[in-house]
């Protein structure tokens, strides 16, 4: 899912506060070192750069979704394998909601927290959205197929999907092909609270 610009998250949480942070740079740290693998060798097979690796084994930096993917992929595990949640074990998955690791994107326009478990096939994704004050968020065509559906929490908003756009205030939910340009607007003074599902044919 690429929301114009991609993930971005502000707030580096110290070990004690992120605890999927803490796992994760653990995971690393053991994947690592059981395939006999230095830093260097791993920022080439991933393609993240040494120093990120070096803060994230650390924790001292909180790796965005596309990030965290490439050293998934560099181990040759999906997302889910890598960070080991406990959702073998457990028939209830819990995603909290200070849970920095899930944070796709997050600046002073927008903030974009995914609430689908990371390890699922990405058939649907569901995600929680929050936009500043006349600020938008504005996407680039999906794949072929995919569409979205929006329900607005809090405010109001413009959508906009290829030539056709319409208005939605608190409680709305609109439908629409996301294989085009599309772009959700906020179109109030206070900020927009939005849950959005993305699916895939």
């Amino acid at each position: 899912m690429d929301f114009n610009g991609g993930a971005r998250v502000t707030k580096t949480p110290s070990r004690q506060e992120d605890g999927g942070g803490q796992l994760l740079c653990d995971r690393v740290i053991e994947l690592r070192k059981k395939r006999g693998l230095t830093l260097d060798q791993l920022a080439s097979a991933c393609g993240v750069s040494r120093s990120m690796l070096s803060q994230i084994e650390r924790g001292r930096a909180n790796p965005t979704l596309a990030v965290t993917l490439r050293i998934a992929q560099a181990f040759g595990l999906s997302i889910g394998d890598l960070v080991d949640q406990p959702w073998t074990t457990s028939s209830i998955e819990v995603i909290r909601g200070n849970d920095t690791t899930h944070l796709f994107r997050d600046d002073h326009e927008c903030r974009i927290r995914t609430l689908s478990p990371l390890h699922l096939e990405k058939h649907v994704e569901f995600y929680e959205l929050r936009i500043a004050p006349h600020a938008s968020l504005h996407s680039a065509p999906h794949f072929e197929g995919t569409r979205e559906l929006l329900t607005i929490s809090r405010g109001s908003a413009r959508i906009i999907a290829g030539d056709n756009a319409c208005h939605l205030a608190a409680g709305d939910s609109a439908h629409y092909h996301a294989d085009q340009e599309h772009t959700i607007e906020n179109d109030s003074d206070d900020e927009l609270l939005a849950f959005l599902v993305v699916t895939y044919e």
